[in-house]
């Protein structure tokens, strides 16, 4: 069985793009079986609600960033919020995603005096926030008023690479620096990257993997580029759907328990994309709770998928869909063991 453990970034490198048929073989089946047995068929369902739409930061790669003049701009208010917290958990679900961009509103004061009421009225669910980087003081806040976890994609570990699909005022160092203070406050930490993003190499993705192996993150988001035409990167390529899938399997036998999206980006991009994921090695899913007037403008990429099996409303299709793919809907907190 494949042991990444003590794997340089040559080693992971030729496993990254090898074409040998065996040993690609090897990777799928070694990381489904890490599967099965770490999670049974299960598969967690989160409550993504997406709160604003608004961003200071410039990436290159993204629809949200401030200088898309043609974004659409949306803040949910506590109410609205509230709102969709109360319709997630009529339906089940115990973990709710609160995601958005770097919104100079959503201060400390907001978002601690949300994460109370929500706690309250909801003891038994895990709150994960995504809302970029912040203070280790914020983080703590943060912390002490109820988040559970936090998702913070790294997009890349390598400084170089970083800087080129990044403006200059953000740093690699700095979003990495985030993730171990994450750890260290005791959250339930989140890290991830983009497979086939501008100026990618195969080098990158193998650091991408030493960097999780040194970080241990609790959660990883990992899905394919997907180009936004009102961005600089608009007319590039997206990336593999297939170099996203090793990618997900390599991360599996890298990290046995950590917990591992099939993500809306690459459902966006395969068919059946979201199930290919969960063969391959992931075992978490994360149906949108935004109201649904809103759900078009979070526009992070081009052909983003919010409706049917991707949406609250689509909650029975995507059990059923899951279960003809063998697997079964998990509405508990699911939290991670490592």
């Amino acid at each position: 069985m494949l042991n990444l453990d003590r794997a340089s970034v040559a080693e992971l490198t030729e496993l990254i793009e090898t074409k040998a048929e065996a040993l690609e073989k090897e990777i799928f089946d070694t990381a489904a079986g890490i599967r099965r047995e770490k999670f049974g068929n299960r598969v967690y369902l989160r409550g993504l609600i997406e709160i604003t739409s608004y961003c200071v930061n410039d990436c290159y790669y993204c629809g949200l960033r401030r200088s898309n003049e043609k974004a659409v701009r949306y803040r949910l208010s506590d109410e609205q919020i509230s709102d969709c917290c109360e319709t997630g958990y009529k339906l089940g679900f115990r973990t709710f995603v609160l995601q958005g961009g770097e919104d100079g509103c959503d201060n400390d004061e907001r978002l601690c005096g949300l994460l109370g009421v929500i706690k309250q009225r909801y003891p038994d669910a895990a709150v994960t926030l995504s809302l970029g980087e912040r203070s280790r003081e914020s983080y703590a806040r943060l912390k002490a008023a109820g988040a559970d976890r936090y998702l913070l994609r790294h997009e890349t570990a390598d400084e170089g690479h970083y800087n080129r699909i990044h403006p200059m005022e953000l740093s690699a160092k700095e979003r990495q620096k985030s993730l171990y203070e994450l750890k260290s406050l005791g959250f339930q930490t989140g890290a991830g990257f983009m497979v086939g993003s501008p100026f990618q190499t195969v080098e990158n993705l193998a650091k991408d993997l030493v960097f999780l192996r040194e970080l241990k993150p609790h959660m990883v988001g990992i899905g394919p580029f997907l180009p936004h035409k009102d961005t600089p990167f608009g007319s590039y390529p997206p990336g593999s759907g297939d170099l996203t899938l090793r990618m997900i399997a390599l991360t599996r036998i890298l990290l046995p328990d950590a917990n591992i999206p099939s993500t809306t980006a690459l459902a966006s991009l395969m068919t059946l994309g979201r199930e290919k994921g969960l063969m391959c090695g992931a075992n978490v899913t994360m149906p949108n709770l935004s109201p649904p007037d809103v759900r078009g403008a979070y526009n992070l990429y081009d052909g983003k998928l919010s409706r049917g099996a991707e949406s609250a409303e689509g909650l029975a299709a995507l059990k059923n869909q899951l279960l003809a793919a063998g697997f079964e809907a998990d509405m508990g907190r699911g939290d991670a063991k490592i």
